[in-house]
């Protein structure tokens, strides 16, 4: 089979291609089922590898019937083409969808349909995507070309990056745990007046004032004690317990936390030195108290992933930040509307090869933060 054939079923392929590198295939099997081996390196070249009866690129004057016979090199060349590196699960659907396309695309050419206009004003955008499609692959390629010198030179240029301190921290909650009442006196509530219903919502308001300033006290306590040298877990406990909380106490020490592992409100507290305790952060979540332990700076072996995943994306974003800025557009309002078409919509980044995180990100980072009116998850054993 001449690969040339298969233009005619390009259309259909190209949209498994884009689809095969943007997402993963759903499973054929159970996840608790070992992946069969791939032994399609022992398969030679030259053997065919799918057989299509019934479909030919021209069938013969009189023949009944024909095949399309398509080998190793021909398949693996058309597969590579449209995704880079396919994996084998790939591979197999691509050859499950191709038979009918070319089918399909046969019969479209026997009536002819590839020969209107509209056939050649798609082929035309589809040589775009195409191209376009194979610059982000030849630029990805290139921002991913990083060698060891690039990432020695970044880490020694970024130290802070890869600091890693040991904290502990002492949540407290903002306000009392209440437990709900019994809605037995609902009946009763119903009757009271409008003035009597604002001197009841007045006085809870009250109580619920009075319970986060006792909440706010008791940090300041607890922070005071922390700096006096008592228990960190100790006084957590306690914080839980005068909140009326009925989870366990989160667990207090942060082992490595990096500077971007704490919210920006709290990021005063890398600045502490060993053995010093912060003052009381509040935030609508709760107030926070921690206690320097110590730091450290991750390895250069450990960090190499992620410094080449941070080069790689902002290598990628530079150039394509560099194309976007290459060019401009004007559209005619009074054919697409007000507004014309709107501000062009970012480029799609591709993810770096490496299933690392980008620098930045930390390896260790901290339990999440509580948000507003939350409390941390329960210690999970």
């Amino acid at each position: 089979m001449r690969m040339s054939w298969l233009v005619c079923v390009f259309l259909g392929t190209l949209a498994w291609g884009q689809a095969a590198q943007s997402a993963p295939l759903p499973p054929t099997q159970s996840p608790n089922q070992p992946m069969p081996a791939d032994t399609s390196a022992s398969v030679p070249a030259d053997a065919p590898v799918l057989t299509i009866t019934g479909v030919c690129a021209e069938k013969p004057a009189g023949a009944a019937d024909c095949k399309t016979i398509i080998t190793k090199a021909e398949f693996e060349k058309l597969a590579n083409a449209l995704a880079p590196n396919a994996s084998p699960q790939q591979k197999k659907q691509l050859a499950s969808v191709l038979p009918r396309l070319m089918a399909m695309a046969n019969q479209a050419k026997e009536r002819g349909m590839d020969q209107t206009e509209q056939y050649a004003q798609t082929l035309e955008y589809v040589k775009m995507q195409v191209l376009s499609n194979q610059l982000q692959r030849k630029l990805q390629d290139e921002a991913a070309d990083i060698s060891d010198a690039d990432i020695e030179k970044y880490y020694k240029d970024n130290p802070d990056a890869f600091e890693q301190f040991n904290l502990d921290r002492i949540f407290v909650p903002r306000t009392k745990q209440v437990e709900a009442e019994a809605t037995e006196d609902d009946d009763k509530d119903a009757k009271l007046t409008a003035e009597q219903k604002k001197a009841k919502e007045d006085a809870e308001k009250a109580k619920a004032q009075k319970n986060e300033e006792a909440m706010t006290k008791l940090a300041d306590s607890l922070r005071a004690r922390a700096a006096a040298g008592e228990d960190i877990a100790k006084l957590q406990k306690e914080a839980f317990d005068a909140g009326g909380m009925k989870i366990e106490a989160p667990t207090v020490n942060l082992p490595s936390v990096r500077r971007n592992g704490l919210p920006q409100p709290h990021a005063g507290v890398f600045d502490l030195k060993p053995g010093e305790v912060s003052q009381v952060i509040s935030d609508a979540g709760g107030h926070y108290i921690y206690k320097m332990n110590g730091k450290s700076t991750m390895p250069l072996d450990q960090a190499k992933n992620e410094i080449r995943g941070k080069i790689q994306n902002d290598r990628m974003r530079e150039k394509m930040d560099k194309l976007n800025g290459s060019f401009s557009s004007v559209s005619n309002e009074a054919y697409f509307g007000p507004g014309g078409t709107g501000p062009m919509p970012p480029p799609r980044m591709p993810r770096p090869r490496l299933g690392t995180p980008a620098a930045g990100q930390p390896q260790n980072a901290p339990a999440a933060q509580p948000s507003a009116g939350q409390t941390p998850a329960p210690k999970k054993d």
